[in-house]
């Protein structure tokens, strides 16, 4: 059986926190990757959840509340990792903020699969869901893949995020080519 997205979501909350506790556990390289891997999954899930998630949720009775809730969750998470991607996870004070950002996270994605992804379940059938989680993986292949505070809106992501996604894609390009060349 195809995954729906709720299903799809949650696997990427797991995923998540694994590389949380990656980023704490690991330095060198291997920490830069990791937090590397944990910015860009959270911005590409976060736009697949503006865009897909809390519209349909919006719509029900009970979730603007709900999603109105998860939006400034999102924007404040996207403020914190801004400051941490140019801080960097080698820099004096990173540890703390990283600290406070994955609690603010994990927070939020327990919200989620406690308030949101309910509704969410209730309000569609398995057809649906499943069609929504083919929705959401073709908007975070076309996602930026850092976090942009102020864009939390299906609207904004539709109207700016595919040139952010183009000019993120092309900065993690580059970044990339220089690691591999200067070996950082």
């Amino acid at each position: 059986m195809p995954e729906d997205v709720i299903a799809l979501l949650s696997r990427q909350h797991e995923e998540i926190r694994g590389l949380f506790a990656k980023v704490e556990q690991t330095d060198g390289d291997e920490r830069r990757d990791a937090f590397h891997k944990l910015v860009r999954l959270l911005a590409v899930h976060e736009t697949a959840e503006e865009e897909v998630v809390h519209p349909e949720v919006r719509r029900l009775t009970e979730g603007k509340t709900v999603v109105e809730a998860r939006l400034g969750e999102e924007h404040r998470a996207k403020e914190l990792l801004s400051t941490l991607t140019e801080l960097g996870p080698d820099a004096e004070g990173f540890d703390t903020l990283f600290r406070e950002f994955r609690e603010d996270v994990l927070a939020h994605a327990d919200h989620e699969e406690s308030e949101e992804f309910p509704l969410l379940r209730a309000a569609h059938d398995e057809r649906r869901l499943q069609a929504m989680a083919v929705t959401a993986r073709a908007a975070e292949a076309v996602a930026p893949t850092r976090p942009h505070p102020g864009v939390e809106s299906a609207k904004a992501n539709l109207l700016l995020g595919l040139p952010m996604a183009v000019l993120d894609r092309g900065r993690d390009l580059i970044g990339g080519l220089i690691r591999k060349v200067g070996g950082k």
